[in-house]
C-alpha cells in the first residue's frame, strides 16, 4: 500500500512539473479589439485578446511591420519571454528591455504610446525619431542590460504560428492565461517517465 501511495505521488509530481516547465505551448488566440490610446495614426497598448476563448486579456504589440485587424484569429506558441524562441529569435536584451517597458506601461509608471514606440523600436530601429521614446529605450537597455530577469517572471510571448517580421500577425508581449498544456513532444516525454516509473514500482511489489 505504502509503494502505491508513493507511486501515486511521483506521478503528481511529475504531472505538474510537465506543465510548469512546458516551454512552448499552442493556443488560439482572437484579436478582439484595441484599446483608446493611439499615436502617429497606430493604436498601442492596451491590444485585447481571448486565448482559448477565455476572457480579454490585454498585451502589447511588439511587432510594427506586421498587422492584425479585429475579429481575427490565429494559432500561436506562448513562450517564455526570454527562452528565445520568439519572432526576433535571441534577442535577449531586447526582449528583456521590452518585458521592463511593458510592466511599467501597464503599472501606469510608463505614458502607452512612448513605451510602446520605444518597443516598437527596440526590435525595429528607425520606426520613430521621437527623442522622448528614444531617451526612454536607452534608459530600459541599460536597465536590461545591467539589472536581473526576477521582474520578468509570468511574462511571455505570444508569436503566431509561421509569422516572421513583416509578415503573418503581431507577436504579443502579455502574461501567461489560463491553464498551461504541455505540448504533444512534452506528453510524450510524461508518459514515457511515467511507465517507466509504474514498471520499476510494479517489479519491486513483485518481488517482495
Amino acid at each position: 500500500m505504502l509503494n502505491r501511495r508513493f507511486l501515486l505521488l511521483m506521478i503528481v509530481a511529475l504531472l505538474f512539473s510537465t506543465l510548469a516547465f512546458a516551454d512552448s505551448i499552442p493556443v488560439n488566440m482572437t484579436f478582439l479589439y484595441p484599446g483608446s490610446n493611439s499615436s502617429g495614426g497606430v493604436y498601442t497598448y492596451p491590444y485585447y485578446f481571448s486565448v482559448n476563448g477565455g476572457q480579454p486579456t490585454a498585451m502589447m504589440c511588439d511587432s510594427f511591420n506586421n498587422h492584425i485587424v479585429p475579429g481575427e484569429s490565429w494559432s500561436a506558441n506562448v513562450t517564455n519571454l526570454l527562452a528565445g524562441k520568439g519572432m526576433f529569435g535571441s534577442a535577449f536584451l531586447d526582449y528583456k528591455a521590452a518585458g521592463l517597458i511593458f510592466l511599467g506601461v501597464s503599472s501606469g509608471a510608463i505614458n502607452a504610446n512612448v513605451g510602446n514606440w520605444a518597443v516598437w523600436n527596440l526590435f525595429t530601429p528607425g520606426v520613430t525619431t521621437d527623442p522622448t521614446v528614444l531617451a526612454l529605450e536607452k534608459q530600459y537597455l541599460y536597465m536590461a542590460k545591467h539589472g536581473g530577469d526576477s521582474a520578468l517572471k509570468g511574462l511571455v510571448l505570444y508569436t503566431a504560428v509561421g509569422s516572421s517580421p513583416g509578415s503573418g500577425p503581431q507577436e504579443f508581449i502579455g502574461r501567461r492565461v489560463g491553464a498551461s498544456t504541455p505540448e504533444p513532444g512534452s506528453l510524450l516525454l510524461l508518459s514515457t517517465g511515467l511507465l517507466g516509473i509504474a514498471g520499476m514500482v510494479r517489479r519491486r511489489l513483485v518481488r517482495s
